[in-house]
């Protein structure tokens, strides 16, 4: 995404701030856990398995920059995986089929990442080997928050709060699988504060209530109710 927001940042319309508000964030090929057990630990094992996979890789929606790598991995015959096929669905649509197969414990190479609910909801591994194309540490990212460049002057309560947000994949991974069962985002966000205070202690820290008052206190008790 940086090459979207580096126009509008370097405009000064957009400021990023410096701290990230997530780290190792993954998107890579994945596996299920029972077939990494079973030797496909890396991208160069996958052709190894060509038989097993019947020649496949899923992958999501058409145009999507996963399956885009994925095509070209198999356009180059990197890692020997000319003549694979790349199997284009949507998110919901791989995942069914991941679950289809895990059902037989059929063999199935498909596109994942995290934060996402299919690390809760799948035992699941991701394939190392993959830098060249998806990047380093299983195509780890950074997430930044961006704000207008005058709001921490404007609001300097709010901007103290989002400096101090920081999120890991656990707790994102849990809250999403919340809201993918149907609970509203707030609802779900909510309740697994009521059930992790302890993530509030770094980001109420100098935050204060509409009265000027330590915001921590007020937020514990507000999650009492």
């Amino acid at each position: 995404m940086t090459p979207i927001i580096e126009p509008f940042v370097k405009a000064g319309q957009i400021r990023v701030l410096e701290r990230p508000n997530l780290v190792g964030a993954k998107y890579t090929l994945a596996v299920p856990a029972y077939l990494y057990e079973k030797g496909l630990k890396t991208f160069a094992d996958i052709a190894g398995f060509r038989k097993e996979l019947d020649g496949k890789l899923h992958g999501i929606e058409p145009g999507n920059d996963g399956n885009a790598l994925m095509q070209r991995m198999i356009d180059k015959n990197e890692y020997g995986l000319g003549g694979f096929r790349l199997v284009e669905s949507s998110e919901a649509g791989m995942l069914a089929e991941v679950r289809r197969a895990a059902r037989g414990s059929r063999a199935i190479v498909f596109l994942g990442w995290e934060p996402h609910p299919m690390n809760v909801q799948m035992k699941m591994k991701y394939l190392e080997g993959g830098d060249a194309v998806f990047g380093p540490n299983f195509g780890e990212a950074k997430v930044f928050t961006a704000i207008p460049p005058s709001y921490e002057a404007r609001c300097p309560n709010v901007a103290t709060l989002l400096k101090n947000l920081q999120f890991s994949t656990d707790v994102e991974n849990a809250v999403m699988l919340g809201i993918l069962e149907k609970a509203r985002p707030n609802a779900a966000a909510r309740a697994y504060l009521k059930k992790n205070p302890a993530l509030l202690d770094g980001w109420l820290q100098g935050v204060k209530t509409f009265s000027g008052q330590d915001g921590l206190p007020a937020v514990a008790a507000a999650l009492r109710r």
